[in-house]
């Protein structure tokens, strides 16, 4: 099936990246794309917080922002998936065009800006699977407008408390005016005070304590950093995702509409985002959970984001070079990585290699 799914590639890529995306989403709706992640090793198995998460790949947010195919991107193999960002009122995002492939750098740029239906929308349809298992973690953010940033995450965790198998607090994208400065250390605090009182609150009321991830950009200076990860321990926040896009766009091509303006991602956030994940898990210790995130685009580079010290990985760019048949590539590679290595799970990879990447030149 290989030869089907590169045939339809190539007609996807002949659309622009947004009205590609879109069909992508339609023919997950509609059952067209086949399954996979049967028979997962269970040596790949990741227990974190309350979840078993089957395999450590997950779908990172922005690609099913509206909660329309959690459970066909599952069916794909991911271990887990994460829907958003969503905001409390629907936005219309950016004007388009917003997104612009770079097919020789094999990376993405784009500048949405938070396009999403909004709460009432998402929450409409992740009730339609309530009976429905697997590991479904909930992006929030704020709308542009909003007068109070700190009040839209707050109205997140409250909306969706009863049904995100875990939060992630996204305050790193580059495309929605002055979000990045919530990283500053007292912004942060104030954020993460009144986000983590509200799923404690909502903890008493549903007796489960949804964790809650802090997503960073991978462009934060290392004294930045340091205040980040001090926070996340301070407030008890349960885990990191490292990274969202960057702004940087060193080591292009210069090929393609590389000069457009938003947040670059795909194989050349690889080697920025891997730096920024070993030195956060040096800060962090070995007990914080983190996702790895920029750049995966094979069994080999998320075995690498394993070792820079990421418990799960989560990748979306990659897929629109490499297809959906990418999943269970990767998957099926990370075990034949621990067989290599002689190692029963992927915790005794972990950190390896961390003191390594934290070394290098950002």
């Amino acid at each position: 099936m290989r030869w089907l799914e590169n045939a339809v590639l190539k007609g996807l890529h002949k659309l622009d990246a947004e009205t590609a995306h879109r069909m992508t989403v339609l023919a997950l709706k509609s059952g067209l794309l086949p399954g996979g992640g049967a028979d997962v090793d269970p040596r790949l198995s990741v227990k974190l917080w309350d979840l078993t998460f089957p395999n450590p790949l997950g779908m990172a947010a922005g690609f099913d922002k509206n909660g329309e195919v959690p459970d066909a991107l599952l069916n794909l193999g991911f271990g887990f998936t994460e829907v958003g960002s969503v905001t409390p009122r629907p936005q219309p995002g950016n004007p388009k065009p917003r997104v612009f492939r770079l097919p020789g750098d094999q990376g993405v740029i784009n500048r949405y800006g938070f396009n999403n239906e909004g709460h009432e929308a998402l929450r409409r349809r992740l009730n339609a699977r309530a009976r429905l298992t697997g590991i479904v973690g909930i992006n929030v953010g704020a709308n542009k407008d909003a007068e109070d940033r700190v009040a839209d995450y707050v109205a997140g965790i409250y909306e969706f408390a009863d049904m995100a198998s875990y939060f992630t607090v996204n305050i790193s994208s580059p495309n929605t005016p002055g979000l990045r400065d919530l990283q500053a250390r007292s912004a942060l605090a104030e954020l993460l005070t009144g986000v983590i009182t509200a799923r404690d609150e909502c903890t008493r009321k549903l007796g489960r304590h949804v964790p809650v991830l802090l997503k960073i950009a991978p462009d934060v200076a290392d004294e930045d950093l340091n205040d980040i990860v001090e926070e996340v321990l301070a407030k008890n926040v349960e885990g990191l995702i490292v990274s969202n896009t960057t702004i940087d766009r060193e080591g292009l091509s210069g090929a393609g509409p590389a000069s457009e303006a938003g947040g670059l991602s795909g194989r050349p956030l690889f080697r920025k985002s891997t730096i920024m994940l070993a030195r956060a898990r040096k800060l962090a210790g070995p007990d914080l959970p983190i996702i790895g995130v920029g750049g995966i685009d094979s069994a080999e580079t998320a075995w690498i984001k394993i070792t820079a010290g990421a418990d799960l990985l989560q990748l979306y760019s990659s897929l629109v070079f490499k297809g959906p048949a990418l999943v269970e590539e990767i998957v099926t590679g990370l075990a034949a990585k621990l067989d290599e290595h002689g190692l029963g799970s992927l915790r005794e990879a972990r950190d390896v290699n961390v003191e390594a990447w934290a070394s290098e030149a950002a």
